[in-house]
C-alpha cells in the first residue's frame, strides 16, 4: 500500500488543535504526511446556553461528521467524551490514543473561599450533580467556553471555584494554577481520551489508524461508552463511568445521579479483561436501571 496524505479534521480551539497535532505526530512517525483542517463546531458558536439545553448529542461533532461524509477530511479527531455513543451511518470509531488524566479538578483563586457557602462554575450536569451531592449547601452557575475563558470568568466573578478536566490543563501546559484534583468525582465516560473517527468504507485509513490505537484505552472507553449509551437512552443525564485495567482485570466505577445529586446509584465492579467490553458496559447499565436508575432517568426527562 502506497503512503497517502491524511487530512485531519478538528475543532478550532487550542485544546482541539493540540489533540489533532498529537495524532498528526503519531502518523508522521509511521511515515504518513498529514495536514490539519480546522472546522468550527456548533458547540463553539453557542457559548451562552448549557450544553444539555442545545442538544448534547453531537453538538461538538456534527460539523466534523459532515466534513467526513463529504470527504473533505480523512479522519476527525475528538475529545472522546464529546462523541455521541451512536455515530452517524457510515462513520466509525476504531482508534484511540493513550488516555490522559481522566479526572476533574476544582480550580480556585482563593482557597479560603472554599470553606464558605458559594457558587461553583460548571456547565456539566454530571459535575453539578456530584458537587451538590457532596456539598448540598452550595449552588452552581452555568459556565462555558474554552479553558482560557473559564479562567478569566473565575477571576472576574464571585465564583469560589470552577470545575474543569485535568487532561485539558495538562495538555495546554497551563501552569501557576491553584487547584485540587477531585478523585471522588466520577469522570464522564471517555474523559481524558482522544478518539479518531473515519469513514467505514475507507479500509486503508482503518488499517493506518490501527497502528496508532492504544488497545487499553480503546477497551476501557468502549466499556464506558456502552454503559453511557444504555443508561442515556436519548436523555442528557448526570452519568459518570471510569474503567481501569490492572493486570488481567478491569476495574469499573459507575454513577447515575439525579439533577441535584440527592438520589444516586454508585457501584464498583471487577471483571476479567477477557470479557467483551460492550457486553460488560451493557450488563452494568442494565443492573443500574434495575436498581432504581429508570426512576432517576424518568424524573430527569420530565425536568429538562
Amino acid at each position: 500500500m502506497s503512503k497517502r496524505d491524511i487530512r485531519i479534521g478538528t475543532r478550532k480551539s487550542k485544546l482541539a488543535l493540540w489533540q489533532a497535532k498529537t495524532v498528526a505526530d503519531k502518523l508522521n512517525k509511521i511515515g504518513y504526511n498529514t495536514s490539519i483542517v480546522p472546522i468550527k463546531s456548533e458547540g463553539d458558536m453557542n457559548l451562552n446556553q448549557p450544553i444539555y439545553s442545545i442538544g448534547i448529542q453531537g453538538v461538538f461533532t456534527r460539523t466534523l461528521d459532515t466534513a467526513l461524509l463529504n470527504k473533505k477530511i480523512d479522519i476527525a479527531v475528538h475529545s472522546l467524551k464529546d462523541v455521541p455513543t451512536k455515530l452517524p451511518k457510515g462513520i466509525i470509531l476504531k482508534s484511540t490514543i493513550e488516555r490522559g488524566n481522566p479526572y476533574d479538578l476544582l480550580l480556585f483563586d482563593d482557597k479560603t473561599k472554599l470553606i464558605n457557602v458559594g457558587k461553583i462554575g460548571t456547565g456539566s450536569l454530571r459535575r453539578r450533580a456530584q458537587w451538590l451531592k457532596k456539598y448540598p449547601q452550595d449552588e452552581t452557575e452555568v459556565i462555558r467556553g474554552n479553558i482560557q475563558t473559564r479562567l478569566e470568568k473565575l477571576k472576574t466573578s464571585n465564583l469560589k471555584g470552577v470545575i474543569l478536566a485535568k487532561a485539558g490543563i495538562d495538555r495546554l501546559g497551563i501552569i501557576n494554577l491553584k487547584f485540587e484534583v477531585l478523585k471522588w468525582m466520577i469522570p464522564a465516560p471517555a474523559q481524558g481520551a482522544i478518539g479518531i473517527t473515519s469513514l467505514e468504507e475507507d479500509e486503508s485509513i482503518k488499517k493506518i489508524l490501527s497502528q496508532i490505537n492504544c488497545c487499553k484505552t480503546f477497551y476501557c472507553t468502549t466499556l464506558e461508552r456502552e454503559f453511557l449509551k444504555i443508561l442515556e437512552g436519548g436523555c442528557s443525564a448526570p452519568i459518570g463511568g471510569l474503567a481501569r485495567i490492572n493486570d488481567d482485570f478491569v476495574d469499573f466505577k459507575g454513577g447515575l445521579f439525579s439533577l441535584t445529586g440527592k438520589d444516586s446509584i454508585v457501584s464498583d465492579y471487577r471483571f476479567s479483561c477477557n470479557e467483551d467490553p460492550v457486553y460488560l458496559g451493557k450488563k452494568i447499565a442494565l443492573e443500574f436501571l434495575n436498581k432504581g436508575g429508570k426512576s432517576i432517568i424518568e424524573t430527569i426527562k420530565n425536568k429538562l
